[in-house]
């Protein structure tokens, strides 16, 4: 067993486990309720982490990092009323009228 991923937010681990999960991966949450033990112990030991067999650790780790890959969309210029709008905005902020797909 390999730990693919590790952070101190449980939400994120989390959404990366069903991520797996829905690519047919098998994986586990280590030290998911290890937060009480921080200041005993450090806190980065406290982390939850995600887990995966080692046969599926290649593959796991190039999935968790395609989903953690900021992609930028690009900007789009309303069709309605030929606002600029930035990329991550699906409706335009002047009009209310959706992206093109």
């Amino acid at each position: 067993m390999k730990t693919v991923y590790s952070a101190s937010n449980i939400s994120l681990v989390s959404i990366l486990k069903n991520i797996l999960e829905g690519h047919g991966i098998r994986c586990w949450l280590k030290n998911e309720y290890l937060s009480a033990g921080m200041g005993e112990l450090p806190p980065i030991e406290c982390w939850p982490q995600l887990c995966v067999d080692d046969k599926d650790f290649a593959e796991a780790k190039r999935i968790v990092e395609e989903a953690l890959a900021e992609k930028a969309m690009p900007a789009w210029k309303c069709d309605s009323c030929n606002e600029d709008i930035e990329g991550q905005f699906t409706e335009c902020w002047k009009c209310g009228k959706s992206r093109p797909c």
